[in-house]
């Protein structure tokens, strides 16, 4: 499974040769109404095909869709869904993303990825991860305050043995008889043995560590969180440099807890820092509006968004605005479309001010500094 937080948005709002193939489609998690995803999915795929004959007629639709055909009869795949699901593809790219979120169905074929659900979910503030950890292995999961899911651990170790690349059973005959030198003659057996499972045990959560750290919470740039008994959750933090793991922990074995009970403890460990964020990134935006540098004005806000002046832009969750932004010159075309998930100009203005390396947030309603649905604070 791709990794969305890699992904998003360098990749997916890279400029990119058409046509551009994006399907969205709410999951569901629990047996009997997950029978029917895949049914849905089919469904939403002869849509797509029929968006891409009308934008693109007489074009060779069969390797464009090839992938996606291939997704809907994998049994495998949808035994193992999340809330949502994210499908994108063009001639260079294709990407598979299970979301925790839902999202609107949607299928459509143009000149670029639809990713406003995406950015929906991959800019929202309240998202965290847990490192689980024992001595033999280790589990990575991500969630919000409304659901959580193990994730795939990638260039992560999964346990001891494929961290430390090891032939086992060497091991295990080195460990119980000991090494033949001289050095051993004094300590052998349960001494020895010891010795190397609390050296191998350090290796590991090094290993884990350092992986993490590169390939999951610098990416990603969300909190992590450690679930490991008393002992462990020690030693790992101590060798730990992961600037994202958070002072409080779970200390209990990863393999003990359902994932509706994790999602539980974690937020109530997670709730204090995501209301701590949102309360300094409203402070800062209300006293940049004191200085002239900020604005609640959807036009002005458009036109620093194209000019690449904005530093940090809230956007109100489920606010939505029917329009197009012209990226060219930043005015904005209001309409009443039929479909406001395609042209939302909130959505548009948060894809440019990501294009210029600036940072948005999605805020609850009842968070936003601002009644107009948007806050956006200048870098000068």
């Amino acid at each position: 499974m791709h990794s969305l937080d890699k992904d998003y948005p360098q990749q997916l709002l890279a400029p990119r040769d058409g046509p551009c193939l994006s399907l969205y489609q709410p999951t569901h998690r629990a047996f009997p109404e997950r029978q029917q995803d895949p049914i849905r999915f089919r469904n939403l795929l002869k849509e797509l095909e029929q968006s891409l004959l009308k934008r693109y007629p007489g074009r060779d639709v069969e390797p464009l869709l090839a992938p996606l055909r291939e997704l809907a009869e994998d049994a495998e795949f949808w035994n193992h869904p999340a809330d949502g699901l994210a499908v994108l593809r063009s001639a260079d790219l294709f990407r598979v993303y299970r979301l925790q979120r839902p999202v609107a169905p949607l299928a459509v074929a143009a000149d670029s990825f639809h990713t406003k659900p995406l950015m929906r979910i991959v800019q929202s503030a309240d998202r965290y991860q847990i490192l689980g950890i024992d001595r033999q292995k280790a589990r990575l999961f991500e969630g919000n305050r409304d659901g959580l899911e193990e994730i795939a651990l990638g260039e992560v170790p999964g346990t001891i043995d494929e961290a430390l690349d090891r032939d086992i059973e060497r091991e295990r005959a080195t460990r119980f008889h000991g090494r033949q030198d001289s050095r051993n003659t004094a300590r052998q057996g349960t001494d020895v043995r010891q010795d190397y499972v609390e050296a191998d045990t350090e290796a590991f959560f090094r290993a884990v560590d350092r992986a993490v750290t590169e390939h999951h919470s610098r990416p990603s740039g969300m909190p992590l969180l450690l679930m490991a008994l008393a002992d462990h959750q020690a030693r790992f933090r101590r060798i730990s440099d992961n600037p994202a793991l958070l002072e409080a922990g779970i200390e209990r074995d990863p393999d003990s807890i359902t994932l509706e009970a994790l999602r539980e403890e974690a937020w109530k460990l997670v709730q204090p820092r995501y209301l701590e964020r949102l309360a300094g990134l409203v402070d800062r935006y209300r006293a940049a509006h004191a200085r002239a540098q900020a604005t609640d004005q959807l036009p002005d806000a458009a036109r620093a968004a194209v000019e690449g002046r904005v530093a940090c832009l809230l956007l109100e969750a489920d606010r939505q605005q029917a329009g197009r932004l012209v990226p060219e010159t930043g005015s904005i075309i209001p309409g009443d479309l039929d479909n406001p998930h395609l042209d939302d100009l909130f959505d548009d203005i948060g894809e440019q001010v990501l294009r210029t390396g600036g940072e948005v947030i999605i805020v609850p309603a009842e968070a936003m500094p601002t009644d107009t649905g948007l806050a956006a604070t200048y870098r000068f």
